[in-house]
């Protein structure tokens, strides 16, 4: 379905579908013959000054196809083991998005451009275990404040580009996540329109756990910013005394209808969980970088 509406915002740039799905992983969520893979570095970052006493494990794809010269586009996401494994279960939401897999295959096809992955965890307070949940975690994702955009953009990615070359065009950077993940690489767009043009949000936390729940007003209010958004949305989200998932995202795909922003909502019939987002990764992925052309 959605490959059809790709091919249809030729005409219309914004659009909301409802879709219920098996909610299966195509081929370019697998690994295809002759399709080269690129590489995984898992990192550990310790020493924030933003986030002081916080320690995370994250990652860095290198496409087979970057040479080292040209500036790659670049992606970060939010809970990145949720979106960099390929095999078995993951925390927060899912099964595997497998964005290596889909990277490696709509590169290798011309569909996207050379993109590095970013995958960053939340932070682990120093002496936790770092295999229990994330105390930091809804602290770093669903506040609306400036921190993890600083975070990000202070802390981690200049320690990628120390490694890379990375596009300096906005239009080449763009950022995701699921739940409060979601919200955040929301709220880092909205803060930084500067830096990042592309947002996916998968059952976003648009609900009010640290304010969240103000963003469809303040969507409204606001003078239009310069950034794409895509919306996974399910009627069987949670309920909860922070508000309402299901509702909360229409509501968000409702109020950028109304300010005119490009924006691709997608509703399916799932829960709190990333089949829905995971099976239609690949064409969301399309759509976001549509038109994508690396200029520096």
């Amino acid at each position: 379905m959605l490959k059809i509406l790709i091919l249809m915002l030729a005409t219309i740039g914004t659009m909301t579908t409802f879709a219920q799905t098996s909610f299966e992983l195509g081929p370019d969520s697998q690994r295809q013959p002759g399709v080269p893979e690129g590489e995984i570095i898992q990192l550990r970052f310790e020493g924030s000054e933003i986030y002081p006493n916080t320690s995370r494990d994250w990652w860095i794809y290198v496409p087979d196809q970057y040479d080292g010269q040209t500036p790659a586009a670049m992606m970060v996401f939010q809970d990145g083991i949720a979106y960099v494994t390929e095999t078995g279960g993951n925390r927060p939401n899912g099964p595997p998005v497998r964005v290596p897999v889909v990277f490696d295959n709509l590169i290798h096809k011309g569909e996207m451009p050379v993109t590095i992955g970013v995958f960053v965890n939340p932070g682990h307070f120093i002496g936790d275990n770092p295999d229990g949940p994330a105390r930091n975690r809804s602290f770093e994702y669903d506040s609306t404040t400036d921190l993890y955009s600083r975070f990000l953009i202070e802390e981690i990615i200049p320690e990628v580009q120390s490694r890379y070359q990375i596009t300096s065009d906005r239009e080449g950077w763009a950022i995701g996540g699921v739940s409060s993940g979601g919200i955040c690489a929301f709220t880092v767009a909205w803060q930084r329109p500067d830096k990042f043009s592309k947002v996916v949000s998968h059952i976003g936390s648009f609900t009010n756990i640290r304010g969240g729940h103000v963003y469809p007003d303040l969507v409204r209010q606001s003078a239009q910013k310069p950034i794409r958004i895509f919306l996974q949305g399910a009627s069987n989200d949670l309920n909860l005394r922070p508000g309402n998932w299901w509702l909360a995202n229409q509501q968000m795909a409702d109020s950028l209808e109304f300010a005119g922003y490009d924006y691709l909502a997608e509703w399916g019939d799932g829960g709190h969980h990333m089949d829905h987002g995971g099976a239609i990764f690949p064409d969301t992925m399309r759509w976001l970088w549509r038109d994508y052309s690396a200029s520096q």
